[in-house]
């Protein structure tokens, strides 16, 4: 059975995007799931699957967080990888979604989980926001900060993969776009996704537009409920699996799992580099 993709909440699991791509499993909140149960949920995917790679936003709830570690802990399983994220909760979305499209080629679980760094690279998250007072995860400065006091104000904010803010309405600008051929997915909120779907879906000549529903997390990621999010992302299997499979492997020191990148997706165990064998005995200690 391929490795399972995990997630924290259900919208963050987005329809797939072929009868190929499996959906992901959602470990509930503690408020929504008594913990013997969330063990016995968990304890059944590692049975059936083998390896669970756990994707989550980085605001999601420390009782959620510590939740998920703690059900590693008792269960004393190696085969748990918790990957926490830096991009905003649709952006998140599309890397499960990704990842499930990679569990069922055939990388190993190690592989999958140390791909999520890479392909966080490639995901252009942002959002058009009514206000930016309350923004802390990307850089404003003190004059935008008065700006968005202004009546009708909206702002084109992109989290990553570098970050960017624009006020809508100034100029003829877009906010710099991937230079490579995505999808874009958009989740309107209490703001109008006109502009992303109407300025910047053109501007960044993306193949489709999707629509989903404004994830849970995302008026805490962006410090505000009036909001519409948007992500672009490579909708192609074949892609990632290439640009996956470019990246040199390595076996990881400490849980001995494949991996990609500089740090196992499961222990987060740094890459160790081999020392050059010309090294002067004193300079190579043991």
């Amino acid at each position: 059975m391929p490795t399972v993709i995990a997630s924290t909440s259900a919208d963050l699991v987005l329809p797939p995007t072929d009868q190929q791509t499996p959906t992901a499993a959602v470990v509930q909140a503690p408020e929504a799931q008594p913990l013997d149960t969330a063990l016995a949920d968990m304890h059944l995917l590692l049975e059936q699957h083998g390896y669970v790679v756990v994707v989550y936003p980085a605001s999601v709830s420390t009782a959620q967080e510590q939740r998920m570690f703690a059900i590693r802990a008792m269960l004393e399983s190696d085969r748990i990888a918790l990957l926490r994220s830096d991009l905003p909760p649709l952006g998140v979305a599309a890397l499960v979604r990704q990842l499930r499209q990679l569990s069922v080629c055939d990388f190993s679980a190690g592989v999958i989980a140390s791909a999520a760094r890479l392909l966080a690279h490639y995901v252009y998250a942002g959002a058009v926001l009514n206000s930016v007072t309350r923004l802390d995860r990307v850089p404003v400065s003190l004059r935008t900060h008065a700006k968005s006091w202004l009546p009708g104000s909206q702002f084109a904010v992109l989290a990553g993969p570098n970050p960017r803010l624009h006020r809508i309405g100034t100029s003829a600008e877009v906010l710099s776009g991937p230079d490579f051929a995505t999808q874009l997915v958009v989740a309107g909120g209490q703001a109008s996704a006109e502009w992303v779907t109407g300025t910047l879906a053109p501007a960044w000549q993306v193949q489709g537009v999707q629509e989903a529903a404004l994830p849970a997390d995302s008026a805490r990621w962006w410090g505000t409920p009036k909001l519409a999010e948007f992500a672009a992302f490579l909708p192609d299997v074949s892609v990632l699996y290439q640009l996956v499979a470019s990246v040199r492997r390595a076996r990881c020191h400490w849980c001995s799992l494949e991996l990609i990148g500089d740090r196992c997706g499961f222990c987060s165990a740094p890459l160790t580099l081999p020392e050059p064998e010309n090294l002067p005995r004193a300079l190579n200690p043991t």
